[in-house]
């Protein structure tokens, strides 16, 4: 299936680019986007909308180049559904810069009207954490809950084959084209979930997996879902910025209880700033969405005594070698089931009362403040210098996002208008600023000196 008006609005993404604000804005100027692409620059100047920079764009990109698109698209059987699509999901409509098109390969289920629970977490993971998200997924699969993931190694990979295992539908969110050579020891699992479920992308299929596609992705994985579940993340996860936008998107965020170790200092700091609450169990998940809400079906079938945990050993994650699976396209390999209870708790890991006291010391060292030379004087006294900041490895966006925070409130549209830059970089900024205890976020996204 390909949207009516894909053709347009393809164009749109390639002249004024990815996760632009833009986009929004011109689905809610024009019922039809044909008078808007045949206008011209006359009427993209009485838009009022767009910079010079961008107005340039849209007169030198060519049609045609979205024609290349659709027959590549034509070619693979891939669906393309457009934001003014019926089909689009309304999720992605909501939030500030929704996708023009999302590039499908399988079929995207109806997730307006259904549960959806994304689970994320490093590429590092540990076996606690693949064991939780296998497990985590399989059972909210089992209760008709759709899984979204991004595809990546470690967590996500998991998630995915746990949803698959459970016979789930299951939705993996790429930060690139979905037919580029992307991690090719997860092709056969992507494959999979085409079959049951489907894999997309904001990005035509042939776009390479570059670096800051995949904070603008995350957007996407925590949109599409009506709650997020951070598996194991350390301090600097990506998986950290997927919640903050989760929780400025005003979803449920959770986080999985976990030992001190670097892995879990990221979810774990969002346990102890009250942005997570802390899960154990996938029922702790589940109950959040009571049966009032119709949001989850009961599967009385659902045997937590013999889950099958076949691909569980096979599952990529960064840093370290595995076994092929089931899902791997070499079909000889096989590996033995294994009778797993569904419960949490591992014996390589600490029990949740120990955990619970464990994360009390998490983070500790964000307590030191030293102050800083700034040039806002009615907030030299708090602030940090350069050097200090970049001392606690801030990036070089987190301390320019620092230099706009006071002691009274700012709206996070203010620091994105005042700097220029897009707001997911604001976003990744803002939550390595609040997980080194340096501003606080308060209601209504504003954000404050801590």
């Amino acid at each position: 299936m390909i949207s009516e008006n894909a053709r347009y609005w393809i164009w749109i993404s390639k002249a004024l680019g990815y996760n632009n604000i833009k986009v929004k804005r011109i689905f809610k100027l024009y019922n039809d986007i044909a008078e808007f692409v045949h206008g011209g620059e006359k009427e993209w100047k009485h838009c009022g909308i767009f910079t010079p920079n961008e107005m340039r764009k849209l007169n030198n990109t060519k049609v045609s180049v979205a024609d290349e698109i659709l027959s590549k698209c034509n070619e693979l059987k891939y669906s393309v559904i457009a934001i003014d699509d019926e089909h689009y999901p309304q999720k992605l409509i909501n939030i500030d810069t929704p996708p023009a098109v999302l590039y499908v390969n399988g079929q995207l289920p109806e997730l307006d009207n259904r549960l959806s629970v994304s689970i994320v977490g490093t590429r590092r993971a540990t076996r606690y954490g693949t064991d939780n998200s296998y497990k985590f997924a399989y059972a909210l699969a089992k209760y008709s809950v759709v899984i979204i993931s991004g595809g990546a190694l470690g967590v996500d990979c998991a998630s995915h084959r746990g949803a698959l295992s459970a016979n789930g539908i299951t939705v993996c969110v790429l930060g690139c084209g979905i037919n580029y050579k992307y991690l090719t020891e997860n092709e056969g699992m992507r494959k999979a979930i085409a079959q049951n479920g489907a894999v997309i992308s904001e990005y035509p299929p042939d776009e390479p997996p570059l670096r800051y596609n995949f904070p603008a992705r995350n957007r996407i994985i925590s949109a599409l879902s009506d709650g997020l579940v951070v598996m194991e993340a350390g301090i600097k996860s990506g998986s950290l910025i997927t919640a903050r936008m989760a929780i400025d998107q005003g979803k449920e965020v959770f986080a999985l209880l976990g030992n001190n170790s670097p892995q879990n200092e990221g979810s774990n700091t969002l346990i102890k700033n009250g942005l997570a609450c802390p899960v154990t169990d996938f029922m702790d998940v589940l109950s959040e969405f009571n049966s009032n809400r119709g949001l989850y079906v009961e599967d009385e079938t659902l045997d937590f005594d013999n889950i099958s945990f076949t691909d569980l050993e096979a599952v990529p994650v960064k840093g370290k070698k595995t076994a092929k699976s089931k899902n791997s396209t070499n079909k000889k390999d096989k590996a033995k089931p294994e009778k797993i209870n569904a419960n949490v708790s591992s014996d390589k890991t600490l029990k949740p009362e120990k955990a619970v006291k464990e994360t009390k010391n998490v983070a500790r060292k964000n307590s030191s403040v030293s102050a800083g030379v700034n040039n806002n004087k009615e907030n030299a006294d708090v602030r940090k210098s350069i050097s200090d900041l970049k001392a606690l490895g801030l990036s070089d966006a987190a301390v320019t996002v620092y230099g706009t925070i006071g002691n009274k409130p700012v709206h996070i549209d203010k620091i994105v208008s005042e700097l220029g830059i897009p707001v997911f970089k604001v976003l990744t900024a803002l939550t390595q600023l609040e997980m080194k205890g340096l501003v606080t976020a308060m209601q209504g996204r504003m954000y404050v000196l801590k």
